[in-house]
């Protein structure tokens, strides 16, 4: 398994930079210290569900009796969705509605719901690792993937810790050029994850 590819497709779909007008939204009424620690629970709660999504994903599907190429048709699906939609310059649809969004900025306290699921980290995150984890032979790999959600968690945190120099340097235009950048390279890896799951569904296709 190509270990570099799930640290580029979990830093695209994951894209904190996008998250950060969220992020700002949530906080604006928080003090310094109730900011530090939502930025903590956060960036922690990311790193536990890429762990356990690494852990134990496949272990799930194999109960639920799902082969692991109908799941990288599906989950490849999914990140085209979102990918589409980043190509669009908007938060994945398979991550937030906007009633999700409004309810959440009423609430004291939003680092698990919805900083972390599903802004963060939701389904198409979670697909994400559960497909490249299932392709590991080793225990080192595991290990190298749970290595890539304390990535994810550093970046996110970084992110968040300087939301607001980043949003007046970038602005909302500047933020929507990285979004779709993402978009573009995370429909690519959605493509390869669907046809590589469809040729292990049927393969008369890959003659």
């Amino acid at each position: 398994m190509n270990l570099v590819k799930p640290l580029i497709a979990l830093l695209a779909i994951v894209n904190p930079l996008g998250i950060i007008p969220f992020f700002i939204l949530f906080t604006e009424s928080f003090s310094r210290e109730q900011k530090k620690r939502t930025i903590l629970v956060a960036s922690i709660s990311a790193f536990l569900v890429i762990a356990v999504s690494t852990l134990i994903g496949a272990d799930l599907l194999h109960f639920f009796g799902i082969s692991i190429a109908s799941f990288q048709v599906g989950g490849g699906m999914l990140l085209l969705i979102s990918a589409i939609s980043m190509l669009n310059a908007k938060t994945g649809a398979t991550k937030s509605t906007s009633d999700e969004v409004e309810e959440a900025a009423d609430r004291a306290s939003v680092a698990v719901v919805p900083l972390t699921i599903p802004l963060l980290t939701g389904p198409a995150t979670i697909s994400t690792v559960i497909i490249y984890a299932s392709n590991t032979h080793h225990w080192w790999q595991h290990a190298v993937l749970i290595g890539y959600g304390v990535i994810i968690a550093g970046a996110a945190a970084l992110c968040f810790m300087a939301a607001e120099p980043i949003a007046r340097f970038l602005g909302k235009t500047g933020i929507n050029v990285m979004t779709r950048l993402m978009g573009l390279i995370l429909s690519a890896l959605a493509v390869e994850m669907m046809s590589d799951g469809l040729i292990k569904l049927f393969p008369g296709l890959g003659r």
